[in-house]
């Protein structure tokens, strides 16, 4: 990672996140939840998130299936573009751990961090360039106010030259972090890295 950024609660340092209910004893898990977490993430046998997520294991999978397919798909929106959004979305909706996740993957896929400063300073301005900004803008409209998108703003991201394909990756980038925060939030608390 480069240059540790620390701007309005947020940071792009790795973070742990405490989940505030039950997580699954590794120790008395079903198989099935063995399973699913072996599925999902390299580390989810000791991620709070995971192991809380675990005890559904059905739900886990879907959750892990549906994310892989907006995140990860080949073709449309590049990787670095559908963190940006889901960065994005995670600093207005507060989710600071989110938006540290995103913030890394932004920065690793990019290999730089201004756009990581600029959504942490202000996600209503940040963007180095037009696509850029107008892919935080709309992030931030669709979090806001899903209800009032409209014809104008899918021509804002077309008039930066985002076709189809990359607006619709970027609906679908919008929305599971739109959930996944909201999650997030309400389960758990960022744990950030003890001071030196």
């Amino acid at each position: 990672m480069s240059t540790i950024i620390k701007s309005h609660g947020f940071t792009n340092e790795v973070l742990e996140w405490d989940a505030w209910l039950d997580v699954i004893d590794i120790e008395k898990a079903t198989e099935d939840q063995i399973k699913v977490l072996e599925e999902s993430h390299p580390k989810a046998k000791t991620s709070d998130y995971y192991l809380f997520l675990g005890h559904q294991p059905e739900i886990l999978r879907q959750r892990s299936a549906a994310f892989n397919a907006i995140m990860y798909a080949p073709g449309g929106m590049s990787r670095a573009e559908r963190e940006l959004g889901s960065m994005v979305v995670s600093r207005i909706n507060g989710c600071v751990y989110c938006a540290s996740v995103h913030a890394q993957r932004f920065e690793q896929l990019a290999k730089r961090n201004d756009t990581v400063q600029q959504v942490f300073d202000d996600p209503y301005t940040a963007g180095v360039d037009a696509r850029e900004k107008a892919i935080s803008q709309f992030s931030i409209d669709l979090t806001k106010y899903p209800n009032d998108i409209n014809p104008a703003n899918i021509q804002a991201l077309k008039d930066v030259g985002l076709n189809e394909q990359e607006i619709l990756d970027l609906i679908h980038s919008v929305a599971i972090f739109a959930w996944a925060n909201r999650l997030m939030l309400n389960l758990g608390e960022p744990v950030f890295p003890a001071s030196e």
